[in-house]
């Protein structure tokens, strides 16, 4: 593959230093296929409709490994794409996602990423998708993702969403239904800042018994921007559930957040903790008496708020 400085750059902020010639990948930049490759235990077919990808992890592999980043370098670009990731029983596997926008015009540019998680019986998964954006120009990099989950019994699925630098306007829907024994875990980090606005919006429905979700979102609200997030677990069966919102709000930042818990199920055991303040004085204290500015501590406080 043939990159430039700005699709590298791109690259390097999504995917974090993997590695992504190894295993199955498919790298897409300005709405065309760059670099494709599947492997013995993952297969990747593009759509007869030309929208997306069908990816099939087979039955019974382990460390399966999948990257299918995305990247837009041309102002004023719009596309919906639709990825199927079908998880055989038994598998095991790493996919690694996202998209990075470059716009340096006065054209919007956005990306509408449509991922659907078909996860077979004992089968486990990670899945990390992180959103950057970047470019000097006046047009806005919009990112809204939706992430639809559907998990057989006893399987596991692991969501890591990232979304630190860049985006100026992003709606990320996530829906999980679960079967008997299957286990959600989601951690989400957000930043916004500049007159960004970011929408959050998770439906979890536990239907079998002993399933279980834990869903945590840590968000960072600067200058003018605004978050919001709506969070309901519904509790179908013998289940738990945990839901957890923890913000620091800074400047004139703005920040919503709307539990929901809804209990169908005498044996449901639903639980949700929810904090939004200010970085405490003292914590500034300490940083700048060990000759940190008021600035850097700052930035060390949402670092590793952020981990």
């Amino acid at each position: 593959m043939d990159l430039n400085e700005i699709q590298i750059n791109l690259l390097d902020n999504i995917i974090d230093g993997h590695n992504i010639t190894e295993g199955a990948y498919n790298i897409r930049s300005d709405s065309k296929s760059i670099g494709r490759s599947s492997t013995k235990d993952v297969d990747i077919i593009p759509k007869s409709d030309g929208t997306g990808l069908d990816i099939f992890i087979k039955p019974g592999v382990k460390k399966a490994s999948v990257h299918i980043p995305v990247i837009m370098t041309q102002s004023g670009l719009k596309e919906t794409v639709y990825n199927d990731f079908y998880v055989g029983d038994g598998a095991q596997a790493d996919i690694i996602a996202g998209c990075g926008i470059n716009n340096c015009g006065c054209d919007d540019s956005e990306h509408d990423g449509v991922h659907r998680f078909f996860v077979g019986k004992n089968a486990s998964i990670t899945y990390s998708e992180k959103h950057y954006g970047d470019g000097n120009g006046v047009g806005k990099r919009i990112l809204n993702p939706i992430t639809e989950v559907y998990m057989e019994e006893n399987s596991y699925v692991e969501m890591e969403m990232i979304q630190i630098k860049g985006v100026d306007d992003t709606k990320r829907t996530t829906v999980a239904d679960l079967k008997e024994g299957a286990k959600l875990v989601v951690r989400e980090r957000l930043m916004t800042h500049g007159d960004q606005n970011a929408v959050s919006v998770y439906t979890v429905n536990l239907n079998g018994r002993g399933s279980t979700a834990d869903i945590v979102s840590r968000g960072v609200a600067r200058d003018n921007s605004y978050q919001r997030l709506d969070l309901k677990i519904a509790g179908n069966a013998e289940c738990k559930g945990h839901t957890e919102c923890d913000s620091i709000i800074m400047d004139n930042g703005k920040i919503l957040a709307i539990p929901a818990l809804e209990a169908n199920s005498t044996e449901a055991s639903l639980v949700h903790e929810a904090a939004i303040g200010k970085i405490a004085g003292e914590q500034l204290i300490k940083l700048m008496t060990l000759g940190l500015t008021e600035g850097e501590a700052e930035e060390q406080i949402i670092n590793g708020f952020l981990r």
